[in-house]
């Protein structure tokens, strides 16, 4: 059993550079939810990758803005980020937990990365018999949703 409020503490202990380079908006909603069933290191990962990605691929045009949500639905609890990123093209969605994929080279060489992060996510998210999706929009933003074990 891992805190919520523990993990994200960290994760953005091990942000604070680029938190305090971009001053992201970040809103974060727990309501009834502050345990859940994972081992600290994988949720860590999974916060880090996302949160990361909302950073790396935000709009030069708007301030970053980032909304965590996190609900108990009956025995797991559903988590969401959204972000009004970039946003990725629709072409490129079904692909985007597939490992080493990557939707621009120019862009992957200009920001860095591997292409591996979603598919970590989405590896222990599947490991742990949940789920992960995807919803995106060019120039809008991206939500990226999970499911974990309460």
């Amino acid at each position: 059993e891992v805190l919520l409020k523990e993990v994200f503490e960290n994760v953005f202990s091990q942000l604070s550079f680029q938190i305090e380079l971009f001053k992201p908006i970040i809103k974060i909603n727990f309501d009834n939810v502050s345990i859940i069933n994972i081992n600290k290191a994988y949720i860590e990962s999974i916060l880090l990758n996302l949160l990361t990605n909302a950073i790396k691929y935000r709009s030069e045009n708007r301030k970053l803005k980032i909304t965590i949500q996190a609900n108990q639905v009956d025995d797991q609890v559903e988590l969401s980020f959204k972000d009004n990123g970039i946003g990725i093209d629709e072409a490129h969605i079904p692909r985007l937990f597939e490992r080493f994929y990557r939707t621009d080279d120019a862009r992957s060489r200009e920001v860095g990365g591997t292409g591996l992060g979603l598919a970590i996510c989405k590896h222990i998210i599947e490991a742990h018999g949940e789920n992960i999706h995807l919803r995106s929009q060019l120039n809008v933003g991206t939500t990226v949703g999970f499911t974990l074990p309460q």
